[in-house]
């Protein structure tokens, strides 16, 4: 079965932390790259960051230094740790693989404001 969960989502003030997580069903997961998508208010959704099977990272410019993805293999699920939040990172978030597959989860929304 295919299948993409997020979660960890909430409202965070700016400058704070928020971790999303994703469970991704065993298919979708032996991916060779996974990674988190964001759709902003409004807007066309957007990569924002990528983990290869060997642990291999990148990052969209907008949020290099601040955000970091990480994948547990045992459990089936990749991370996002998101670090100094800005306004600008208010969107829905998805995790998919690169590229996409046409499935996607219900995303989780992160909601950043004073």
């Amino acid at each position: 079965q295919v299948q993409l969960v997020e979660s960890g989502g909430g409202l965070a003030q700016p400058g704070g932390s928020l971790r999303l997580s994703c469970a991704a069903s065993r298919t979708i997961f032996s991916a060779d790259r996974m990674g988190w998508y964001r759709q902003p208010p409004g807007k066309q959704r957007e990569w924002v960051a990528i983990i290869s099977s060997v642990g291999d990272t990148d990052y969209a410019d907008s949020v290099k230094g601040r955000f970091t993805i990480s994948r547990d293999n045992a459990r089936n699920t990749v991370y996002l740790q998101m670090n100094s939040l800005k306004p600008e990172d208010t969107a829905d978030y998805y995790c998919n693989t690169i590229p996409s597959l046409e499935v996607w989860g219900q995303g989780t929304l992160v909601t950043v404001s004073s």
